[in-house]
């Protein structure tokens, strides 16, 4: 560690756990965090007698990780080019980020909001000066993407005074787009426009209205005096990697200032270097009036963050409006902390420029692949048949995490630090994928029913 990494957390030194007087038996933490020697078959036996079954049968145990690649509780290795879909921005353990959490934790874990912390400021200076936020700006915490999204909801909630001379008293319409995935707690859910998330828990807060993607004129129309928001990925990820053109980001932002509605764009997928850039909204050049943070932020540790651009917005939540017990906590804040300095330093954004521009070349030249979109290492590629999902179980077969969010599109966010031999043995490697999910899709169509259950 440099003297400017350590710089980063001060620490004081501490007694280890026996000095405490909690004395540690050899091996006794591998048995506590289950790193002992059962199957994989094993641990999803017992994790369907004790998970809830929201996420489905996991495809893997996961027991080791070391920059971009994973082991599973079997010893099979696996490249990992969703990084915990798009969280995991250094890879696995990285070592300056794990030192840095372990010397925040063993120093102060949690304050509670009635106080605040060293990192805690210096973390939000930080995110101001990376985002280039004006005088008056503002960054509330939270502990994840779908939590800032919540906070961001709120805030369009405060923008409700109408102007002078409306025909209607207040804002209340907040507009989203078809294909928008914002997270799944109710005003985030609220926002995502999938039918299949949204209808088991309507009525959902009242208001949304989702516009087609990329319409232009559908937005001027939309946006009108009783517009409070609207609501933005620069990129959406959950719809297949889809990028807003730089024309539809300045067009929503010049008809969200003319009609007094906040632009709020969620970059909790797309910022903290992701596309290369710290927000994928610069090109642009717009400055919103907030953005949310989330996954990369931490390096795979939990911290979600809502910025707020320029005093008008950074006012509209006050002092007990909103709030959150673990936001902005010590550790957590170290862990983003730690992160942003990884990627400053050690070149990240130059390499996610470099690899994605191999990965999206390569791709367009896989005769299967139809179409490739994205920016750096956010990338989405559609296919000629409906095999992806097919080609998630070929991949993890073949030793690559990849994921499926249609039945024609792959989704890639690998860890920023992915390198191009490592992105070179996944193209080599998906020819053969594609062949095998293509007989894997194939074989049940000429495949008898062996039932009439196995018919339905």
């Amino acid at each position: 560690m440099t003297a400017n990494e350590a710089e980063l957390v001060e620490t004081p030194s501490i007694a280890g756990p026996t000095a405490a007087g909690v004395p540690v038996r050899a091996g006794e933490e591998g048995e506590l965090l289950g790193t002992g020697h059962s199957t994989g078959a094993d641990w999803l036996a017992r994790y369907s007698s004790s998970l809830t079954g929201v996420f489905g049968t996991p495809q893997r145990v996961l027991v080791r990780g070391a920059g971009a690649l994973v082991w599973d509780a079997d010893g099979k290795e696996y490249l990992d080019l969703l990084g915990g879909i798009a969280v995991n921005a250094l890879g696995h353990a990285h070592p300056f980020v794990t030192s840095v959490i372990a010397s925040q934790l063993a120093t102060l874990g949690h304050v509670s909001n009635f106080f605040t912390s060293p990192t805690q400021i210096a973390l939000a200076e930080k995110l101001l000066a990376i985002t280039k936020a004006p005088a008056g700006s503002k960054v509330f915490f939270a502990n994840s993407g779908t939590e800032a999204n919540e906070a961001a909801f709120k805030l369009a909630r405060r923008n409700s005074e109408a102007p002078a001379g409306a025909k209607s008293a207040k804002r209340t319409k907040i507009i989203a787009l078809e294909g928008a995935f914002h997270g799944r707690t109710m005003g985030a859910l609220a926002l995502t426009a999938k039918e299949a998330y949204r209808a088991p828990f309507e009525p959902l807060p009242g208001g949304v209205v989702h516009i087609p993607f990329g319409d232009i004129e559908a937005l001027r129309t939309a946006v009108d005096e009783t517009t409070a928001a609207v609501f933005l990925e620069p990129i959406q990820g959950e719809a297949g990697v889809r990028p807003l053109s730089v024309e539809y980001l300045q067009a929503a932002r010049e008809a969200t200032t003319a009609a007094g509605a906040l632009l709020i764009l969620d970059e909790v997928q797309t910022g903290i270097g992701r596309t290369g850039k710290w927000l994928a909204s610069e090109d642009a050049g717009i400055v919103p009036d907030a953005v949310t943070l989330a996954k990369g932020l931490g390096g795979g540790f939990p911290v979600g963050a809502l910025i707020t651009f320029g005093e008008p917005s950074s006012s509209l939540l006050t002092a007990g409006q909103h709030g959150t017990t673990f936001g902005g906590n010590p550790v957590a804040t170290a862990a983003a902390l730690a992160t942003l300095h990884a990627i400053e330093s050690q070149g990240v954004l130059a390499n996610v420029l470099a690899v994605g521009a191999r990965l999206r070349a390569g791709l367009s030249d896989v005769d299967a692949v139809t179409e490739v979109r994205g920016e750096g290492l956010l990338i989405g590629f559609d296919l000629d048949a409906d095999i992806a999902p097919a080609m998630v179980t070929a991949a993890l077969d073949a030793g690559f995490i990849i994921n499926s969010p249609g039945p024609r599109t792959i989704r890639l966010a690998p860890p920023l630090i992915l390198t191009v031999e490592q992105a070179d043995r996944f193209l080599d490697a998906l020819p053969g994928i594609i062949e095998a999910a293509s007989a894997q899709t194939a074989a049940p169509l000429n495949a008898a029913p062996l039932n009439a259950k196995d018919a339905q």
